[in-house]
């Protein structure tokens, strides 16, 4: 919990102050065990439909030691996909390339387990044979999509932060600069809000794997003086408190040291926290999964809500049944930052069937792995945030 001073509130009895809070969000490196994970899985997703662009596949992956387990459901026309050698270009691309650790691109023994999807499922997903001839979901569940004014990018900046500390140590250590950077790390983040405005950073956690000859105090400096104040940028001030390594010592890490698996990090995908998360994680489903598409649309429809100054903050949610095309429900939450009754007329012009999503967003085509480390959001490139 942060111990810094909060801004005075206001003396005037007649004026209400703003609330005062601090915010805190997390991010991981594409080293961290469950992301390794999540970019095999959008590495095999996107060799797919690469080739055969309805494909339908539900990839699920563990990483423990020097085993990696692939496991799901995909059926394709795609022909000879090496889902093994994926597997291993996706661990080299990440930096676990020294023979000397147990979790290495070459030294990883593969299991594969991997199926084709049911055909009960795709009764009611394909357009030939679901009842109202048109792609249905391709399960139930709920869905959110958050945007908020506060940064450039519609995101919060607690996670829009947190996302620039692990990608530049990321960027450091696959330039060269850093020798002693390894792949596995964390970062946390805590903003002070007056209200809905963010007004200083608070706090600031970075564990980083390192090499065994270096010192502890060094890797302090380094994020001190050179990565936060570069990344931070604006945000950066001298009354941050820092936490660095705050073990001690950080050698071990990656699936050598903890397992990895899938979808875990749902929320340092998305919002960090500061939106609400139907539960469905994103990596290795393409996308009729509703889970993955719908998530994105959703944001893409916050981010028009927000843009068109209907509000300065807005949440969508929508609801669907496994292989029924509308959606359930679609409801949208302004919290009393705009004209919610304007915002929901304005959302009930788009399209949630599953089909529409496809086509508005173009997403069948391989663009899965740029989304899957440091965040789904707030990168400009991917097509909901255009």
């Amino acid at each position: 919990m942060s111990t810094h001073a909060v801004p005075a509130r206001a003396t005037n009895p007649s004026v209400e102050a703003p609330v005062t809070f601090t915010f805190t969000s997390e991010s991981v490196s594409e080293g961290h065990p469950d992301k390794v994970c999540d970019y095999i899985a959008d590495s095999i997703l996107d060799a797919h439909i690469a080739q055969d662009p309805k494909a339908r596949v539900a990839c699920e992956v563990l990483c423990k030691g020097d085993n990696v387990v692939l496991a799901g459901e995909i059926t394709s026309e795609a022909k000879g996909i090496d889902h093994e050698a994926i597997a291993r270009e996706a661990i080299r691309e990440i930096g676990y390339t020294r023979a000397c650790d147990d979790f290495n691109a070459d030294g990883v023994t593969v299991h594969q387990f991997l199926s084709k999807q049911s055909a009960h499922i795709a009764l009611g997903v394909d357009t030939s044979t679901n009842t109202e001839h048109e792609q249905g979901a391709g399960d139930q569940g709920i869905m959110f999509g958050y945007a908020t004014a506060e940064t450039p990018t519609l995101m919060p900046l607690p996670i829009a932060l947190a996302h620039r500390l692990t990608r530049g140590l990321a960027e450091d250590r696959k330039a060269g600069k850093v020798h002693w950077l390894c792949p596995d790390a964390k970062s946390q983040v805590s903003v002070l809000y007056e209200g809905n405005t963010p007004v200083a950073v608070t706090d600031v956690l970075i564990s980083t794997q390192h090499s065994a000859a270096i010192e502890q105090e060094q890797i302090a400096e380094y994020v001190k003086t050179q990565l936060a104040p570069r990344v931070l940028a604006d945000w950066a001030h001298d009354g941050i408190r820092y936490f660095v390594n705050p073990t001690g010592c950080f050698e071990n890490g990656g699936p050598a040291a903890d397992a990895g698996v899938t979808g875990r990090k749902i929320i340092v995908d998305t919002y960090g926290g500061f939106a609400r998360h139907g539960g469905g994680a994103f990596s290795g489903k393409d996308p009729s999964k509703v889970d993955r598409s719908a998530a994105y649309f959703c944001r893409y429809v916050a981010r028009e809500v927000v843009k068109t100054e209907l509000a300065k903050r807005a949440e969508i949610q929508v609801a669907y049944a496994i292989g029924v095309a509308k959606p359930v429900s679609v409801k949208v939450e302004t919290f009393g930052t705009g004209d919610p009754a304007a915002a929901v007329e304005f959302v009930k012009t788009f399209d949630f069937r599953p089909a529409a999503i496809i086509e508005r967003l173009n997403l069948l085509r391989p663009i899965y792995r740029q989304t899957t480390n440091y965040g789904h959001f707030g990168k400009p490139e991917l097509p909901w945030e255009q």
